[in-house]
């Protein structure tokens, strides 16, 4: 039992020692990830569907060759295109975004730093470590966090660009 708590008890501390600006990074991770998970199963449940279903219907059209016949091919082509590219958008400004709320953190931190420097008078080690460390974890979360996005936001441009260009193919004249 101490081992499935062992994440929930490593994020408390991490918000403990990180201050309030941590939960704001979990919380982003947390979105970032629900729409990574969500884009995959997009793109392997539900486009495969949307698609054959759009190519039955295209194929079942008798005249393929005119101007609007080339208008509906575009409209089909444009609504599965937009099915893949729901939630990118959002998944593109939460990568940057938590490195920014990672130096937030930092600021807050040395802010506290420089805080217990004036209200002591002196620069005493053990009033600002625990400033420092505040700011050294909010930038470490932040940046793993970020880090850990960036794969998911390349692949799934590249996938919607790929795939576009895959459906072009196959609705033929």
């Amino acid at each position: 039992m101490a081992d499935l708590l062992a994440p929930y008890e490593a994020m408390v501390e991490m918000r403990h020692l990180g201050g309030p600006v941590v939960m704001a990074i979990f919380t982003a991770c947390l979105v970032m990830w629900t729409l990574v998970i969500e884009r995959y199963w997009f793109f392997t449940g539900v486009l495969p569907r949307q698609t054959e279903r759009l190519l039955m219907e295209w194929q079942a059209r008798p005249e393929r060759s005119s101007w609007i016949a080339h208008q509906i091919r575009k409209a089909m082509i444009s609504t599965l295109n937009s099915g893949m590219s729901a939630n990118i958008q959002l998944l593109r400004v939460l990568v940057p975004l938590c490195p920014l709320l990672g130096l937030l953190g930092t600021v807050s931190g040395m802010l506290n730093v420089f805080d217990a420097m004036a209200a002591r008078g002196s620069a005493d080690a053990r009033s600002m470590a625990n400033g420092v460390s505040e700011a050294m974890i909010c930038t470490l979360t932040g940046l793993a966090v970020s880090i850990s996005g960036l794969y998911p936001v390349h692949y799934f441009r590249r996938r919607v660009r790929l795939e576009t260009e895959r459906l072009a193919d196959r609705f033929s004249f």
